[in-house]
């Protein structure tokens, strides 16, 4: 929401339950009754809802309920664009087959790679948003996509491209990294 002059205005989110990082504790506490003061884009304060500064006692608020409030989540360390599923293996291993036998049997890496080669980047696209959904729903809010199943130039290409995309078509910061020598 804008003002006329297209500035964010300041907003009160109270009633809230915060995880807070507390070097007092060496680690975080929860803070129950708890508000955040935002002024723009910037969270301005938080803290205890009877501690609310006076320069934000007169701003719009909103009654979160108290609903829990924490940092956003970020996983470092993701390949979220292949082609193919390799549940099949997964399960080969929880009856005892071993990598050699996997890979005898056309799964591996290799199924992954060859999948990944084979698919457009609207498929890997397409296969890649539901895993994509799944860490939105769990506060992942900044997301590394590494590539890797491509194993050429061209396959590691398409891969940081679709990935790029995603940034674009879901609230995700997304930073990419190439991993040609997966």
């Amino acid at each position: 929401m804008r003002d006329r002059t297209g500035a964010r205005p300041m907003q009160v989110l109270g009633n809230a339950a915060i995880a807070i990082m507390d070097d007092r504790q060496a680690g975080y506490r929860l803070v129950e009754g708890a508000s955040i003061a935002i002024d723009g884009s910037t969270i301005a304060w938080v803290g205890a809802d009877a501690d609310l500064p006076s320069a934000y006692r007169e701003a719009p608020s909103r009654d979160l309920e108290g609903r829990l409030v924490t940092p956003g989540l970020i996983d470092c360390h993701t390949h979220i664009v292949y082609g193919g599923d390799r549940a099949r293996e997964f399960e080969m291993r929880l009856e005892g087959a071993g990598y050699e036998e996997i890979a005898r049997a056309g799964g591996g890496i290799l199924s992954s790679v060859r999948a990944t080669r084979e698919a457009s980047e609207d498929e890997l696209l397409a296969l890649a948003l539901p895993r994509i959904d799944a860490l939105l729903a769990e506060g992942v809010t900044t997301l590394e996509i590494k590539s890797g199943y491509g194993l050429d130039v061209a396959s590691e290409l398409k891969m940081l491209r679709v990935a790029r995309r995603i940034g674009t078509l879901r609230p995700l910061h997304v930073v990419t990294t190439w991993l040609a020598a997966h």
